[in-house]
This record gives structure tokens, C-alpha cells and sequence, in this order.
């Protein structure tokens, strides 16, 4: 089942191309790629979850999301990594809660182990960012990792975004017990100040 057609990201035109990348939804052509990274046992220490079979990687990734969408990113024809972007409401009072529908974009993402150091997954996150503020037009972004998976928030201070949070052991990991995590975040107008 594909993500569900109201996902203001399904309503845009893709693909989208950056130097080196083209970025666009998953589709189900894309799930022996997606598994042949995503099954390497090096990525099971930072996701949230690591599917057991290419079957259980269809169900996580073909779940119907209101708002959320799979994308990924291809290289000369090749998927090389995958990003969850998902459009949430703020948090609001009740009054102004309409103010605040579809004002938040949480971001993650998974780059195939090979492809790692050159500077691809940054690549398609900056993409990402220009999409969410300039297409979408919300307000923030925002994306946790373990404290412990230094390439991830490396790669969200290298994309503007400031750290702030810095939670302590509040996150179980399956082998490490509870370990910090660090949260990260960007505001539109702090990201066309950058600009």
C-alpha cells in the first residue's frame, strides 16, 4: 500500500534533482535496493527498528501515513539511501491550533553503508530542507539520533541545524541500554537567514 495520496510532500513534483542526486518517492521497484542496504547488519546499531525480512521492510515503508512520506535518493540510477520526511502538526493551544497544521517536519534517514563519506546523504538533506521551507512552507524542522551516532548529528550540524536537546539516558537502545540522545532543529526564517 503506497503512503497515502494527501501527504502534502505526494502533492509535489518529483523527481527532484540536486548535483549529484535525483530524490523522489519510494516506490515499491525500489524495495530489493532499499533491503539490500537496509539488511546489512552495520545499520541495525542507529535505526529504530531493523526489519526481519524484505516483507516486514514492505509493510514498515508501504504503511499508509497521513502526512509522511519515503523518499529516496538515487545516484546514476542506483538508490543509495532513503529519507523519512514527515509533515506533523505543532504543538498549539486549542485556539490557535489550526495556526499550527502541518507546521512541523520531522526528518530521518538511512544512507547504504558503501556510500558513506562522500557527502550524499548532506546532500540530499539540504534538498530536503529547501523542499520543507520553501515548497511545503512550514515553520520547522526538526530530527533525533543516538547521543552515540556521531555521523548523524555531524551531519545536521553541517546542514544548519542547532542542536537543542541533549536528552539524558531517556532512549533504550536494543544493546546499549539507555543512552542520551540529541535532538536538532531548524527554523524557516533561521534557514533563509543562511541562505
Amino acid at each position: 500500500m503506497p503512503d497515502a495520496p494527501d501527504s502534502p510532500l505526494l502533492r509535489l513534483d518529483w523527481p527532484r534533482r540536486t548535483e549529484r542526486l535525483s530524490l523522489r518517492p519510494l516506490t515499491l521497484d525500489d524495495v530489493d535496493a532499499l533491503w539490500a542496504y537496509r539488511s546489512d547488519p552495520s545499520l541495525h546499531q542507529w535505526t529504530g527498528r531493523s526489519p526481519a525480512s524484505r516483507d516486514e521492510l514492505v509493510l514498515e515503508h508501504f504503511t499508509a501515513r497521513a502526512r509522511g512520506c519515503t523518499l529516496v535518493a538515487e545516484l546514476d540510477g542506483e538508490v543509495v539511501g532513503d529519507l523519512m520526511v514527515h509533515v506533523e502538526d505543532a504543538w498549539a493551544q486549542r485556539d490557535v491550533a489550526h495556526r499550527g497544521r502541518g507546521e512541523l517536519v520531522v526528518l530521518g534517514w538511512t544512507l547504504a553503508p558503501r556510500r558513506g563519506g562522500q557527502g550524499l546523504m548532506t546532500e540530499a538533506v539540504e534538498e530536503i530542507l529547501r523542499i520543507c521551507f520553501e515548497d511545503l512552507g512550514v515553520h520547522r524542522v526538526k530530527a533525533e539520533c543516538f547521543a552515540a551516532n556521531e555521523p548523524s548529528w555531524r551531519l545536521m550540524e553541517r546542514v544548519g541545524m542547532r542542536r537543542e536537546l541533549h536528552g539524558v539516558r531517556d532512549s533504550l537502545h536494543r544493546d546499549l541500554g539507555w543512552v542520551d540522545t540529541l535532538g536538532y532543529a531548524l527554523l524557516a526564517d533561521e534557514w533563509r537567514a543562511a541562505r
